[in-house]
């Protein structure tokens, strides 16, 4: 894509919203009881069934295009993609020693005195399963939703680096596996070819990448830890260009019909919890030009993002869908000032790209800054919260948007 192709739309639509909902207490009770031997793990299905079929409704009836089954089969927002690639294991409560402690995810749990339960690891040559563990949670929305609407469901995948970036030099993989990086990197975006491949045969059209790690790469003190870290290889902006070669090289294979986006946030945990902090502008330039994806959702909800200067780095063949409204905790945003506040990114987009107010709007929607439940337990509001911001976001697309989906 290059700054005079027009962007993609619908997707992504006006009105988003980042794919993790919130889960009926019957559902979390229910998981719950299968998980500590109460209950058989087959009465699990029909209840995410129901639960999904629920959620689905309200985001029709709320006017939501992108709809998702609000990541319910799903115990984290990364899913079991990674844990089912030949060559990758899940391990329980590692060796803190494999880790880089100054990413912010992992600086968090050992400030805390605590590690990280589980991770995933490779042990060996890394390639596709040949199926999809994706692929039900795809085919279910499509029993529950007209033929028309198979192509506007939304799908998360988990960022291809996600178990690189992590780890200390050296202990992503065996050495007598890969001898380097880029062919660690390669077998990944092979696997990553694949199960875009069989989504996109099966009819999914519409696909978000979900990527907090690219945000700590605007956090002062991974940068600081990188640079004392004597162990790498190479500089953090290194780092950067590789894991955007590295992207690109996943999806350069995806048919012209589907359109791929990257969320990027600082974190979503458990009680609302985030990790990083610091805004865009260190890696706008590069990531908004470089980065080969359709739309980049980005999170604007609090002061820790940064301000919307940086969208003055987008180009004119991409979309930014800005996430003003919070995910984390139950009080409504006023309309008015969000409105405003979409208006005033509209204007940065015009400086960058030397146009209208107008002409800028047209290549941004808005939506909340993350998931509402990027872990299953959820964050700290409650279910009908969640859908008054919801309502929220859609009013606010109507009245920038009048009409447009």
């Amino acid at each position: 894509m290059d700054n005079h192709t027009l962007p993609r739309r619908n997707p992504p639509f006006r009105a988003e919203h980042l794919g993790s909902l919130l889960r009926p207490q019957d559902l979390l009770t229910k998981r719950s009881d299968v998980d500590d031997g109460k209950a058989n793990e087959t009465a699990l299905g029909p209840a995410e069934d129901d639960a999904i079929a629920t959620i689905v409704k309200h985001q029709l009836d709320l006017g939501f295009h992108a709809v998702s089954d609000g990541e319910y089969r799903r115990h984290m927002f990364w899913g079991t993609f990674f844990p089912t690639l030949n060559g990758m294991k899940e391990i329980f409560k590692p060796d803190i020693g494999i880790f880089r402690t100054y990413m912010p995810d992992i600086a968090a749990f050992t400030e805390a005195n605590e590690k990280p339960g589980e991770s995933v690891i490779c042990v060996g040559k890394i390639s596709h399963m040949g199926n999809s563990v994706n692929l039900p949670q795809y085919e279910y929305m499509k029993k529950i939703l007209p033929r028309e609407r198979w192509g506007d469901v939304k799908m998360t995948l988990p960022a291809p680096e996600w178990y690189h970036m992590r780890y200390r030099e050296g202990q992503a993989y065996p050495a007598d596996v890969y001898t380097k990086d880029a062919d660690y990197f390669q077998d990944i975006a092979v696997a990553y070819r694949h199960e875009l491949k069989i989504l996109y045969d099966a009819g999914l059209r519409n696909v978000q990448i979900d990527d907090p790690n690219m945000a700590y790469f605007c956090s002062e003190s991974m940068l600081s830890g990188w640079a004392e870290d004597k162990a790498n290889k190479r500089t953090a902006d290194e780092l950067l260009n590789d894991y955007i070669a590295f992207y690109n090289d996943c999806i350069s294979q995806r048919p012209s019909d589907m359109h791929i986006g990257i969320h990027i946030c600082r974190g979503n945990f458990v009680n609302s919890r985030h990790f990083s902090e610091g805004g865009y502008d260190r890696i706008a330039a590069k990531l908004f030009r470089d980065l080969q994806v359709d739309t980049f959702y980005l999170e604007f909800d609090t002061p820790r993002a940064g301000g919307f200067e940086p969208l003055r780095k987008l180009p004119r063949s991409k979309n930014v869908i800005l996430g003003v409204i919070t995910s984390k905790f139950p009080e409504l945003e006023d309309k008015e000032a969000m409105k405003a506040r979409v208006y005033q990114a509209a204007d940065f987009v015009a400086k960058g790209s030397n146009q209208s107010q107008q002409a800028a709007l047209q290549r941004l929607g808005v939506s909340p800054q993350c998931g509402f439940a990027s872990h299953a337990k959820g964050n700290l509001l409650g279910y009908d919260d969640m859908l008054q911001k919801l309502k929220l976001v859609r009013q606010i697309a109507e009245e920038v948007w009048p009409g447009e989906p």
